[in-house]
C-alpha cells in the first residue's frame, strides 16, 4: 500500500500562507541550490549594491548595512573556501544566502530583501554572470583568433587545393584558408559584444513585477554593479530571458564555426587527404588496432556542437508559451545556459592550442591541388584577357578538361599543342596561368588568396585582435 503522504520539511520563509510545511519530494523536485549555487559571488555582490543603496536611501541603518556587508563577506570567505553549508531545504542560492546571512547578522540579515523580490534578484544575478562568461569566452575566442592568424602568418604562400561541393575547386593558400575562420571567429566575438550590451541591464527594483513602495536610487545600484542603465520596465524586467536566448544564439553560431573547422581537421588528418598532423596530444589511440591515431578532440567538438544547440531550442520552447510575468519555468533556463557556457569554453580551451600545433603537410596539399583540374578557372580568365567572351572561354576549357580526363592527367599537364586545338588565342605565356602558384598569386585583390594579400590580412587581423 502506498504511503498517506511524503514526509514533510520545515516551514520556509514565505510559508506564512500555509496550513501545511511543503512535501518532501516537492521539495526536491522544486529546488534549484544543486545548480544555482554558482551564482553566489554574484548574488553577494548584488546584495551589497542593494543594501548600501537601502542606507544611502534612508530605508536601511547604517548600523544594519555595516551588519549585512560584514556578513556578506563572511559567506563569500566560505564559498570560496568550499566550507559553505548548502541546504536543499532553503531551495535555491538566495534563500542559503540569506539564512546564513541571517545566521551572522541576525535581524539586519532579515531587513535585506526589503525592496526586491527574488524575482528580480535571480535575474539581476544571473545577468551579473552571464556578463563576466561573456568577457571570459570573448577572451578564449580572441586566443583562438591569434592561433589562427599566427599559422596564417607561417604558411601565407603554402598552396592547397580550395574546395567546393568537397571537389577540388580552386587553389588557394593554407593561410588564406585559416583566416576564413579567423573571420568567423571576429563575427563571433562582434556579435558576443552586441549582445552583451543588452545582457548589461539592471533589473534589481522591479521587485516582484510591479516595482517597490521604498524609495530606491536604480541608477546607484547601477553604477556600483557596472550595468549601463536599468530595466525600463518592471514586468519586463523579471520575465524578459530574451538576453539569455540570444546568447545561446550567439554560442550556437560560435559553435557551428568550430564544429566546420572540426569536420575539416578530421577530414585533412585522415590519410586519404594527409593535409595535417594534429599533435598526439590532442588525438587518442584504439584499443584493438595498434596503427590508429584519432582526431577525439575535434570530434567530441563537433558532437557538442548539437547540445548547444539543443539548449537553444530549450530555452526558446521554455519562453514561448509564458504569460507575464515571472513564473517557476524560469527556474529552467539556468541549466541549458549553464551548460552552454561551460561547453563553449571548454571546446574553445581544446581548439587554440591544438590549432597551435597543427603541422600541415605540404606535399600532400600540393599533390591534391594538381589533381583535379584546380586552374581551369585561371585558363578561362587567361582567354577572357586574349579576347574571347567568358562563355566561349568556359567551354573551351570545359573541353580541354574532358581532353585531359581522357589522358588520365590534369590539365596544366596538358602539351601546349593539346591545349591550341581549343582556341587559337593560347600562346607560350599560358604556362604562368596554369600553374598553382600563378593561381593564387593573380588573386592579388583585398580578400583574395595571393599571399600579399594573406600577409596584409594578417597583419589587419593582429590589430583586430589585441
Amino acid at each position: 500500500m502506498a504511503k498517506a503522504a511524503s514526509k514533510q520539511t520545515k516551514a520556509k520563509t514565505w510559508s506564512g500562507r500555509f496550513r501545511q510545511p511543503v512535501d518532501a519530494f516537492v521539495q526536491r523536485f522544486t529546488a534549484s541550490v544543486g545548480f544555482d549555487r554558482r551564482l553566489a559571488a554574484h548574488d553577494i555582490a548584488g546584495s551589497l549594491a542593494h543594501a548600501r543603496m537601502l542606507a544611502a536611501c534612508g530605508v536601511l541603518s547604517n548600523d544594519d548595512r555595516k551588519a549585512i556587508e560584514k556578513g556578506l563577506a563572511a559567506i563569500r570567505a566560505e564559498v570560496r573556501a568550499g566550507r559553505f553549508d548548502w541546504r536543499i531545504e532553503d531551495e535555491d542560492v538566495h534563500g542559503n544566502i540569506e539564512r546564513r546571512l541571517t545566521e551572522l547578522a541576525g535581524d539586519a540579515g532579515r531587513r535585506l530583501h526589503t525592496a526586491r523580490s527574488r524575482n528580480d534578484q535571480v535575474a539581476t544575478d544571473v545577468r551579473l554572470w552571464l556578463r563576466d562568461e561573456i568577457d571570459a569566452i570573448d577572451a578564449a575566442l580572441g586566443g583562438l583568433e591569434r592561433s589562427l592568424v599566427a599559422q596564417a602568418a607561417r604558411h601565407a604562400a603554402l598552396v592547397m587545393p580550395g574546395f567546393t561541393h568537397l571537389q577540388v575547386a580552386q587553389p588557394v593558400t593554407f593561410g588564406h584558408h585559416l583566416l576564413a575562420y579567423a573571420t568567423m571567429f571576429a563575427r563571433d566575438r562582434a556579435r558576443l559584444a552586441d549582445c552583451r550590451k543588452r545582457v548589461n541591464v539592471l533589473p534589481l527594483g522591479a521587485a516582484a513585477l510591479a516595482g517597490t513602495t521604498f524609495p530606491i536610487d536604480r541608477a546607484r545600484v547601477a553604477r556600483e554593479l557596472g550595468f549601463d542603465g536599468v530595466a525600463a520596465n518592471s514586468i519586463d524586467a523579471v520575465s524578459d530571458r530574451d538576453f539569455a536566448i540570444e546568447f545561446a544564439a550567439c554560442a550556437s553560431l560560435v559553435m557551428v564555426h568550430l564544429s566546420r573547422f572540426a569536420e575539416e581537421l578530421i577530414l585533412w588528418m585522415s590519410p586519404r587527404f594527409g593535409f595535417v598532423k594534429i599533435p598526439d596530444r590532442f588525438c587518442t589511440g584504439s584499443s584493438i588496432m595498434p596503427q590508429k591515431k584519432n582526431p577525439d578532440v575535434p570530434e567530441l567538438v563537433r558532437g557538442k556542437s548539437g547540445r548547444v544547440f539543443g539548449h537553444l531550442v530549450a530555452l526558446l520552447a521554455l519562453m514561448k508559451g509564458q504569460p507575464l510575468a515571472y513564473n517557476k519555468d524560469n527556474q529552467e533556463d539556468k541549466e541549458p545556459l549553464f551548460d552552454t557556457v561551460d561547453t563553449v569554453k571548454d571546446c574553445l580551451a581544446s581548439f587554440a592550442p591544438l590549432v597551435a600545433g597543427l603541422q600541415p603537410q605540404a606535399k600532400a596539399m600540393r599533390t591534391a591541388a594538381l589533381e583535379g583540374h584546380a586552374t581551369a578557372t585561371d585558363l578561362a580568365d587567361y582567354l577572357v584577357r586574349k579576347g574571347l567572351p567568358f562563355r566561349d572561354a568556359h567551354e573551351a576549357v570545359a573541353r580541354a578538361v574532358r581532353a585531359a580526363e581522357d589522358a588520365g592527367c590534369d590539365l596544366a599537364a596538358l602539351p601546349l599543342k593539346v591545349l591550341q586545338r581549343f582556341s587559337r588565342r593560347i600562346g607560350k605565356d599560358v604556362v604562368r596561368s596554369l600553374t598553382l602558384e600563378g593561381s593564387v598569386a593573380a588573386r592579388d585583390h583585398p580578400g583574395g588568396t595571393a599571399p600579399a594579400q594573406v600577409r596584409a590580412a594578417v597583419a589587419r587581423a593582429r590589430k583586430r585582435s589585441r
